[in-house]
């Protein structure tokens, strides 16, 4: 992700009559994805005490801009822009506070069939794949793709590829992989063309979650802890009998602020 982009003035965009997306940088740009998540921040604390926000519905960040949609019918949509619009600024100098999940992560050949290719590639061992990978703080820029699928930045630069020249039909569901300057979980299997490093046991996202079924969301900070293939086989057995929590993979924030 391109962390020069020259700062910009934010630039309000209609969606059809029901949303306005606020462009922050005119390309992927870090600063301004930090941008976006302190104001959708700031958007969803206001919505509990500002009634001018009450017809809000959805509050939809990406890398470099933040989408909001609202009830048409009800909604002052002039007012509510240049609310974005005064927001954004104060936005710049307000921070995000990230929850931090440190996540199982096995890198099994049998599981990450493009490790030892990206490996040869790059001309280091498998291991120092592995641990390069697994130990660079990775930030979730945005969900897109499919329900629940992170794009997240961060990946050493000697990590990054292109795109596989072929893609493939399925995916497996959890498979961990990088392409570019990025590294995702899919959550399903699904076709892909990046390449597979290893495996995740948890689900990414869960119907009947009653708060969020998508585990991640964007702003959210990832950590790995790499595990063999005999865990991750118990663990993925522990997903199924149901036997988990999602609280048991959040780092506490003194923990994550130190590390």
């Amino acid at each position: 992700m391109n962390l020069s982009t020259p700062a910009s003035p934010p630039r309000l965009l209609p969606l059809g009559d029901a949303a306005w997306t606020l462009e922050l940088a005119p390309g992927l740009d870090d600063t301004a994805n930090r941008r976006v998540m302190a104001l959708a921040d700031a958007l969803r604390a206001a919505r509990r005490c500002e009634p001018s926000l009450a017809d809000v519905t959805d509050v939809v960040p990406s890398f470099r801009s933040l989408t909001v949609h609202f009830d048409p019918l009800r909604a002052d949509a002039d007012a509510l822009g240049q609310w974005l619009l005064t927001a954004a600024q104060a936005s710049a100098a307000a921070p995000h506070t990230p929850r931090c999940w440190r996540l199982p992560l096995c890198c099994d050949l049998s599981v990450a069939p493009d490790l030892a290719d990206l490996a040869a590639a790059t001309g280091l061992s498998v291991e120092a794949v592995v641990s390069l990978f697994s130990q660079a703080p990775l930030r979730v820029a945005m969900i897109g793709f499919m329900p629940g699928f992170p794009y997240m930045t961060g990946l050493p630069p000697a990590l990054a590829r292109p795109r596989r020249a072929t893609p493939r039909k399925a995916v497996p569901a959890r498979s961990v992989a990088v392409a570019g300057e990025m590294a995702c979980i899919y959550p399903w299997q699904s076709p892909g063309g990046w390449h597979l490093l290893g495996r995740c046991p948890l689900p990414m996202f869960e119907l009947a979650h009653p708060q969020q079924a998508a585990w991640l969301q964007a702003g959210d900070e990832v950590r790995w802890q790499v595990i063999s293939l005999d865990a991750l086989t118990a663990l993925e057995q522990r997903v199924q009998r149901g036997a988990w929590r999602r609280e048991d993979f959040l780092i506490p924030s003194v923990e994550a602020a130190t590390s």
